[in-house]
């Protein structure tokens, strides 16, 4: 059996990079976080948060940015297999979906207690 030749490494990168440009210009969940990427940014530079917070920040935009990818790519698969209403299609998209609030959810968890006490301290 003969081995397919892998593509470049330049047009593999072209290929995610297109992918990634796909994803934001058509799915609107990820237009959301990416406004709120902005808007933790543009505090962070602010409130001029600590190195060891900006590590954290970045995790936290890399984990969901890559979530929601992964949730768009499980969504069109389970789309291109089935039109019907399957349960097991539903579950494949529900929890995917999940996946991607669950670490959306812990990540204002995390912005809160990054930035209300810097928050606070405007005010007192």
């Amino acid at each position: 059996m003969k081995r397919e030749k892998k593509a470049p490494l330049y047009k593999s990168f072209g290929y995610a990079f297109s992918g990634i440009a796909s994803c934001i210009i058509k799915e609107r969940n990820i237009k959301i976080h990416l406004v709120f990427t902005f808007f933790v940014v543009a505090a962070g530079l602010f409130f001029r948060i600590s190195p060891t917070e900006w590590c954290i920040c970045l995790i936290l935009f890399g984990l969901i940015l890559s979530l929601e990818l992964i949730n768009t790519s499980i969504e069109s698969v389970v789309d291109l297999v089935t039109e019907e209403r399957k349960p097991l299609a539903k579950l494949a998209k529900d929890t995917a979906a999940g996946a991607v609030l669950l670490s959306a959810c812990m990540a204002s968890i995390i912005g809160c207690i990054i930035f209300l006490p810097k928050i606070f301290r405007l005010f007192m």
